[in-house]
Order: C-alpha cells, then structure tokens, then sequence
C-alpha cells in the first residue's frame, strides 16, 4: 500500500482531466453535465494543490484537436470556461494565484477569452502559485511554433544555428516559464499523454488514475504525490 504521506513535493503537476463525458453517460446524464462536474473539481484540485505547496499547475482544458467535436458541445464547453474564470476570480486573487494560460487563445470565442486575459493582468504580479490553462495547445504545434521562431530569426541573421541548443530552444516555447513537468496525472484510465507538453515532460513522472475526472478528490491526488516521492528520479544517472 502507497503510503499517503508525501515526502517530496513535485514543483510543477500537468493534468489531464479526462472522462468527463464517460462520467456523464455513467449517470443517464448529457455530456454537458459531466463538464461541469467536471469544472467543480478543477475548483477543488487547485485548492488542494495550493495547500500542498505545488507552485505551478497546469490543467489541459482544451486541446487543439478537441475543436472537432460537436459544435454544441464546444459551445457549452467555451460558456463553462466563462463562467469558471467569474465565479472563481475573487477566489484566485485572494489566494495569491496568478493565472496564465497557453494554446492558440486568439481562437477562443470573444467572451471567455477577454475573461481569461482580464483575470491574467488582474493576477500577473501574484507569486504564490500559479495556475496555467491550456486551452486550444497542441504540445507538437507549441515546438512547431518555437522551431519555426528560432528560423526565422536564424534567416534574418539574428542568430548563428551554432547557438541553438536545449536552453534556447526551451525559451523559445509558449510555455518556458511554467518550467520542467515535474508529474504528470491522466484520469480516467487512459495510459497516453495525448499532445501535452511534449517537451516539458521528458523527464517528467507519469501517473494514471481510473478515477473519471468529476470523480478525483484531494486524496486521489494525494495516492499521486506519494506515487512521486516515493520514484527514484535519475535523469539519466544511476540514482541514489
């Protein structure tokens, strides 16, 4: 048995918060309804992340290749990120939380996007954790654009290709001030990583819950800290 206390703390934890819609046919329920359970344990994983003291989270919201699915369900979706960024705006700024976000966010409708950047402002000088949505990401298409800046740059004359090494081209990414992923947890039972930071989690823990996503408690992330302390991290070494 995984002894539930944490003996070291994962500085950055991406998610994947998956089975919403499972969730939803499980219960005779619209797909809708399984997202906004799903919202309510976003509301709850953040806190619980606070509490223990992970500095960044990063919660896949949105992918880029979710834009195929039906556009009644986009819609619903778009309104819950709206909603979710009002209600829990009072929330974030009294806690100390600055909300970033990456992904193609010219693409989400006008509403919650102009909600997102407000509260992004709003929260820019907080230092106690942040909490960063990816919305509209693609991990291949976020390496694509920093390869493709980089050439650009290198065309012009601005930069020999002799320079460009794993420092560089990691601050060239959307992403390089969430720094390395340190765990990575998928919900739901599935055992792929579908797309989310693909560079930033090369070193990374994996970690796979069964638990639906509306379904996943602060002691469910707790089984996955001690998962992570309890791991050798060798990096390439020989280990302890």
């Amino acid at each position: 048995m995984i002894d539930k206390t944490p003996l070291s703390i994962p500085r950055h934890i991406g998610i994947i918060m998956d089975g919403n819609g499972r969730w939803a046919a499980s219960h005779n329920l619209p797909r809708v309804a399984g997202h906004k359970e799903g919202a309510v344990a976003v509301d709850r994983i953040v806190t619980a992340c606070r509490e223990r003291g992970i500095r960044v989270l990063t919660l896949y919201a949105f992918s880029l290749q979710n834009w195929v699915r039906p556009a009644p369900e986009i819609k619903a979706l778009m309104s819950l990120l709206g909603i979710y960024l009002k209600s829990e705006r009072r929330t974030i700024l009294d806690n100390d939380i600055r909300l970033t976000a990456i992904g193609d966010l010219d693409s989400l409708p006008n509403s919650p996007r102009k909600a997102l950047l407000d509260l992004m402002d709003e929260s820019a000088s907080n230092t106690g954790m942040t909490l960063c949505l990816a919305l509209s990401y693609g991990g291949r298409e976020e390496i694509v654009a920093a390869a493709r800046a980089l050439a650009v740059r290198v065309a012009a004359d601005n930069l020999d290709p002799a320079a460009i090494d794993i420092d560089l081209f990691s601050e060239s990414l959307q992403s390089r001030n969430l720094g390395p992923l340190d765990l990575l947890i998928r919900t739901s039972g599935e055992l792929r990583i579908s797309n989310f930071l693909l560079w930033s989690s090369a070193y990374c823990e994996l970690y796979f819950s069964d638990k639906m996503w509306p379904d996943f408690h602060s002691s469910d992330l707790d089984e996955a800290l001690a998962s992570f302390s309890s791991r050798n991290r060798r990096f390439g070494g020989i280990g302890k």
